[in-house]
């Protein structure tokens, strides 16, 4: 079959390549190749238990499928060149913020209306964190919640379904270069197109590796982030959640210098375990809806590790402490902070006894056990920190749970296109390394298209 465009991946970046496509352009035969299931079919078998592997589903329905890994996500569009990606260095400053905000009125127009966008503009904690050594970090975020983060993508599909050709369960193998165009093979059988977008994501990214090598297309390696999720009584951030909703604060440790952040943050939200091919992590959720809130706040802090040479596998070295603290503890492992400190492995009764009902039935443990010593104490020189600004995160009872890793891929050479050497062949999402957020990928995939349409158009 031959189309205009091949997009390979249903995530963020494809989903709204295909929507700025199809608005830009009726008459373009488009398709979509996903791995995974339709949104409806996503469901993994082991979702919210607590077990030592997963059951090896042909595809991971939390990795793949419509929507991508950000489909069971707390739904946060955060708008901003501060974090989030690199996008804005190869489009501009302005284009970024432009694309995000357009994404944000798109998510707005299908389901998401009546959800708050929050702002660091004018902030009073800005100061506040600047007399404690602290970095608050500018954006507006879009919360959509996991709820209504999942509404909005059915309602995007349901647009998409009759004017775009979507192919589930269609696993990629190798992209051919042609005299004109791409030939993308699935097994034996193959499909032409005149420009093809890939939009793999981070489960893509061995795939992805390998794409680049066959082609020649040049990369650079990529940081991995880890540390763990912090879960205290929602009263002790809510001067900062009420009026920001997320707050990303970085702190620089005096100890060796590293940068410590906070990241998704989730206000009277739960944790979550995710098992993806065998790792489990632990992540965190919140919901818009009322009844499904918790009277705690979860947020992760996490260690950014940059590796040069002879290293370059980041992600290698993230998996093999997530691997450590699934061996120890059978999955994720919880620790109070006061049983850290005092250098002793938590219990249920000592966790029972304290001020904070844990949401994720981990497994008591010791995190000292699982995290190296620079990372450790980077963790708790950031949580002293943090209670100079939010007094009670040092608690006893704060519960730590761990090891939260966020994995990137390596960094794709692409231009201010986001294309790579080969002309119509464009690397998008967080597949090409550059972004690292919802609002970034689906930013880069209305960038790209838009750079399509102005193609055919002057083909015309």
């Amino acid at each position: 079959m031959k189309y205009d465009v091949i997009i390979i991946g249903a995530g963020p970046g494809g989903i709204f390549s295909a929507y700025e496509l199809v608005k830009g352009n009726k008459d373009l035969k488009i398709a979509v190749f996903e791995t995974g299931s339709p949104l409806e079919k996503r469901n993994c078998p082991i979702d919210g238990e607590k077990v030592k592997s997963c059951v090896n589903c042909k595809t991971c329905a939390i990795m793949s499928g419509f929507g991508g890994a950000g489909a069971f996500s707390d739904g946060k569009y955060n708008i901003t060149n501060d974090f989030g990606g690199t996008l804005h260095e190869h489009i501009g400053k302005k284009e970024a913020i432009s694309l995000m905000e357009y994404v944000d009125e798109i998510n707005i127009s299908h389901g998401g209306e009546g959800t708050k966008m929050y702002t660091t503009a004018g902030s009073k904690f800005r100061k506040l964190c600047l007399q404690n050594k602290l970095n608050l970090l500018n954006a507006s975020v879009r919360h959509l919640g996991t709820d209504i983060n999942y509404v909005v993508l059915e309602n995007l599909y349901a647009e998409l379904k009759d004017q775009v050709e979507f192919r589930f369960h269609h696993q990629v193998d190798h992209i051919e270069l042609l005299e004109q165009g791409y030939r993308v093979y699935c097994g034996e059988q193959s499909d032409d197109c005149d420009k093809c977008i890939v939009s793999v994501g981070r489960s893509g990214s061995k795939w992805m590796e390998e794409v680049c090598q066959e082609l020649n297309i040049p990369t650079s390696s990529n940081r991995v982030d880890i540390g763990v999720r912090v879960e205290l009584p929602a009263e002790i951030f809510s001067h900062l959640t009420d009026e920001l909703y997320e707050s990303k604060i970085v702190y620089r440790t005096e100890k060796f210098e590293d940068n410590v952040r906070t990241f998704c943050m989730n206000p009277y939200g739960i944790v979550v375990n995710e098992n993806t091919k065998g790792i489990v992590t632990v992540n965190g959720h919140s919901y818009e809806d009322p009844e499904k809130q918790t009277e705690n706040t979860n947020f992760a802090l996490l260690v950014a590790k940059h590796f040069s040479e002879p290293f370059k596998d980041s992600n290698g070295y993230g998996e093999s402490i997530a691997r450590l603290s699934n061996m120890l503890g059978g999955g994720v492992i919880v620790q109070r902070f006061g049983d850290l400190i005092r250098g002793r492995r938590s219990n249920w009764k000592r966790i029972e006894e304290g001020l904070v009902r844990p949401t994720l039935a981990a497994t008591p443990g010791d995190l000292s056990l699982v995290l190296p010593k620079r990372i450790l104490d980077g963790l708790i020189e950031m949580i002293y920190a943090l209670d100079k600004i939010a007094q009670g995160t040092a608690n006893d009872d704060t519960l730590l749970y761990g090891v939260e890793v966020k994995f990137y891929n390596m960094e794709v050479n692409i231009d201010e296109n986001l294309e790579t050497p080969y002309k119509g062949l464009y690397v998008i999402g967080d597949g090409s390394g550059v972004t690292h957020s919802l609002s970034h990928a689906s930013a880069s995939g209305v960038h790209v298209a838009r750079h399509i349409l102005n193609c055919v158009q002057a083909a015309d």
